[in-house]
């Protein structure tokens, strides 16, 4: 409960798979939607100038009811692939380039159906990945 209440007092969260699973369903109405949120499974957490093994995956796991559609969010995928940069490849610059695209096209306005708000651009799967790469050209 304490995580919804006050999640600003979480740096972050060790726990086992199922424990995490429970706490990121609940925890991704914090960002609006699941499929805005990238994960981790670090073999370690890597000091500066190291790099380390790792599982990177979307939290929402591969969402079989929209497959084919055009509908799903990317973002979370696409932000794992920044992590996965980051802490498996050392690409930090590569990491903030993908960090920074996504950033520029939710700044431009443009949303998926789950994160769609007043004013805003709806667009597919496709689009929103296109987009963002786009951004990082």
């Amino acid at each position: 409960m304490r995580l919804i209440q006050r999640p600003a007092d979480f740096d972050v969260i060790v726990t086992g798979n199922m424990f995490g699973d429970i706490l990121t369903d609940e925890a991704s109405m914090l960002a609006g939607s699941m499929g805005m949120l990238p994960s981790a499974s670090l073999a370690g957490v890597p000091k500066a100038g190291e790099r380390t093994f790792g599982l990177y995956e979307p939290i929402h796991g591969s969402a079989p009811a929209r497959a084919g559609q055009n509908i799903a969010n990317p973002i979370a995928q696409i932000m794992s692939v920044a992590m996965m940069l980051r802490y498996s490849m050392g690409l930090v610059e590569g990491a903030n380039a993908v960090e920074k695209a996504v950033s520029h096209v939710l700044e431009e306005g443009y949303r998926t159906y789950d994160i769609m708000e007043e004013g805003r651009t709806q667009v597919g799967t496709r689009e929103m990945g296109d987009r963002v790469a786009y951004r990082m050209s």
